[in-house]
């Protein structure tokens, strides 16, 4: 299942700006599945004061990932944010590592990241989705029209954060974002 959330893409960055709030400078990285993320993320970075790096990528599958990275620390890169991509997220062990390696405190569009060992994600709950496609599948399988049910969008975000890789990184959370975490891994 793969979510673009436009929406909350100014969100992510901010919330980025909460747990560091020196970030000056951010390098975004994505591909043609997230420009319309890239542009909501420049327009945010835009009102927050901070500068964005553009990270685009082409010739999927085989993503230069490694470039990437030595261009965002060659342009002195504050931080990371990974948009959603589904070719990322196929490759979030890997970036993950990379942020690691290139010591870049980074914000993830899905859980599974911060659950792999990234610093911090904000989305739609996947699970809550789940949930809310069962009861549309119940309502189907009850005798009702799929074309009379109506469209929703997400209606649960989480914010999660993961202490661990922000000891690694030498990183202090405020306790104001912990404090907005759905969940804290610990």
């Amino acid at each position: 299942m793969f979510l673009r959330q436009i929406e909350v893409t100014g969100k992510c960055l901010e919330l980025l700006k909460d747990a560091l709030p020196q970030l000056t400078r951010v390098a975004v990285l994505w591909d043609g599945h997230a420009a319309d993320q890239f542009r909501a993320a420049a327009e945010a970075a835009r009102v927050l004061g901070v500068q964005v790096h553009s990270l685009a990528l082409a010739n999927p599958p085989a993503y230069d990932f490694e470039g990437a990275f030595v261009a965002a620390a060659r342009e002195g890169a504050d931080a990371l944010m990974v948009l959603r991509s589904p070719l990322f997220y196929d490759a979030r062990a890997r970036l993950i590592a990379l942020a690691a390696q290139h010591r870049l405190p980074a914000m993830y569009g899905w859980r599974a990241y911060v659950d792999a060992g990234g610093l911090m994600a904000y989305g739609a709950s996947l699970v809550d989705m789940g949930r809310r496609a069962a009861t549309y599948v119940d309502r189907i399988l009850k005798g009702a029209k799929p074309a009379d049910l109506p469209v929703e969008q997400a209606m649960k975000f989480e914010l999660v954060i993961n202490l661990k890789t922000a000891q690694a990184l030498g990183l202090t959370m405020p306790p104001s974002l912990l404090l907005q975490a759905d969940e804290v891994l610990k």
